[in-house]
């Protein structure tokens, strides 16, 4: 990125939170919607964030996806400390350091599978030959070679969902982020993503999942559960790994 120097090496922190507060202003109240969250995850890590509605999950995952800012505290990303980026260098570190995989897949409906999984590249000024090759090679990951002309009505729900990740996954990113990935899926197909970021977390990469689901997050190797705004960590599992 141009505006970012970022640090990552074997075994260093991916994710750095220290002390972090976010509050709300509603009329003359305010609202604590976290408080004092302490969390680092480590490169290579898959971990779990449970917590039923109103915990602070998705304020969290906002926060770590740097699509908001906390009120209090730091959050560092790969050694940068994400408070000091200007809105520019924000956006490119959510196209660049971060994959996104969501509930809704968020692809686009007009675009086939290949041009979907381009996109980061494309917003990142890549060449059209070299992402058309890394589009082909993600795709070609998650087991979808023999669908890269279709487009999202063409293809599963299950299969949409491996395109959002092979779209995730085109940038090489620090850190995917899956919000309930698997929360507009039959249980095959939750069964076919969970075996695939199963397999991702075998190959280094760093995995953070929001779900509010068990068995989903019993997947993980650490499960972090959030309550009123507070962490309260969870011991590791192994239950369907």
């Amino acid at each position: 990125m141009s505006g970012v120097t970022t640090t990552r090496g074997d075994g260093a922190a991916v994710l750095d939170v220290d002390g972090v507060g976010k509050s709300y202003q509603t009329g003359t109240l305010n609202v604590d919607a976290l408080r004092g969250i302490d969390l680092t995850i480590g490169q290579g890590e898959y971990v779990a964030i449970m917590g039923p509605s109103g915990s602070g999950k998705s304020t969290l995952m906002h926060i770590l996806g740097c699509l908001d800012t906390p009120t209090a505290g730091t959050y560092r990303l790969v050694g940068v400390d994400v408070g000091d980026l200007s809105e520019v260098e924000l956006a490119e570190v959510r196209n660049s350091l971060i994959g996104f995989v969501f509930q809704q897949f968020n692809l686009l409906a007009h675009l086939t599978a290949l041009r979907n999984v381009e996109l980061p590249l494309a917003y990142a000024g890549t060449s059209r030959d070299e992402r058309r090759r890394r589009a082909l090679d993600a795709l070609a990951g998650v087991g979808l070679a023999d669908r890269v002309d279709h487009r999202p009505r063409e293809l599963s729900g299950g299969q949409q969902q491996r395109v959002a990740i092979a779209r995730a996954l085109v940038t090489d990113p620090a850190l995917i982020l899956a919000d309930e990935p698997t929360g507009n899926l039959d249980s095959r197909s939750t069964g076919d993503v969970l075996a695939l970021f199963d397999e991702l977390h075998r190959g280094g990469r760093t995995i953070v999942l929001i779900t509010h689901e068990e068995d989903v997050a019993a997947r993980a190797e650490r499960v972090i559960r959030i309550h009123d705004g507070e962490l309260r960590t969870g011991v590791p599992l192994a239950v369907g790994r």
